[in-house]
């Protein structure tokens, strides 16, 4: 079997494997937003309550991603659900390769600047790397189009902006902290660069459909 098939459309279109990837994509959103639970009480403690759904990014990038399986196995027939579908497959995209890179460069960030890596961190390393890589090979499977990945951006944007002008960013070390404005700046240009990586492999993906 040549290595090419495992990014085929035979290969990552098998209901078995797009079955075995929402289980594991649903089961690490539960246990992102477990992660997040002291800091989604912290917040709820300090802050109006609506501002908690921006604190758990990277298990709502995976629940993006998971709602966007869910419609690629059974896609909807009504007009109002096919919008409902390309949205979640741009939050998908953008949110994923965004969190995905963002939390593993923190991860290495850390560990530059004096912090031990535990097995957590090579957990978390692996699993969220594998967010960004399954977001842009299923990325050709999806429908979206550039109105949907436009607002994708605005709304990893803003959460940007609630991240860092009220405080609710991820908890961070005492050292990545310290250099909280150098976090942000990044935090923001990788949004800007996942938005522009989604948009060329949906250029690509588009290219190909037109070859065949």
């Amino acid at each position: 079997m040549p290595i090419s098939y495992l990014w085929s459309r035979m290969f990552l279109t098998d209901r078995r494997l797009l079955w075995l990837l929402l289980i594991c994509n649903a089961l690490g959103t539960i246990y992102g937003y477990i992660w997040y639970g002291a800091q989604m009480e912290y917040t709820l403690e300090r802050w109006p309550s609506w501002m908690v759904i921006f604190v758990p990014d990277s298990p709502t990038a995976s629940l993006f991603f998971s709602i966007a399986l869910v419609f690629l196995m059974f896609p909807p027939r009504s007009e109002w659900l096919q919008i409902v579908r390309k949205l979640f497959e741009a939050l998908a995209v953008v949110t994923s390769v965004k969190y995905g890179v963002w939390a593993v460069v923190m991860i290495f960030w850390g560990q530059a600047l004096g912090d031990t890596l535990v097995w957590e961190d090579w957990m978390l390393t692996f699993s969220h790397l594998a967010m960004a890589i399954e977001s842009l090979l299923f990325v050709r499977f999806f429908l979206f189009g550039w109105k949907s990945l436009i607002i994708a951006l605005g709304w990893t944007l803003l959460n940007d902006y609630m991240d860092y002008s009220q405080g609710i960013y991820p908890w961070l070390t005492e050292e990545l902290v310290k250099r909280l404005n150098q976090v942000r700046n990044f935090t923001v240009t990788l949004t800007v660069l996942s938005a522009l990586v989604g948009g060329l492999a949906l250029w690509q993906a588009r290219r190909e459909r037109k070859r065949l």
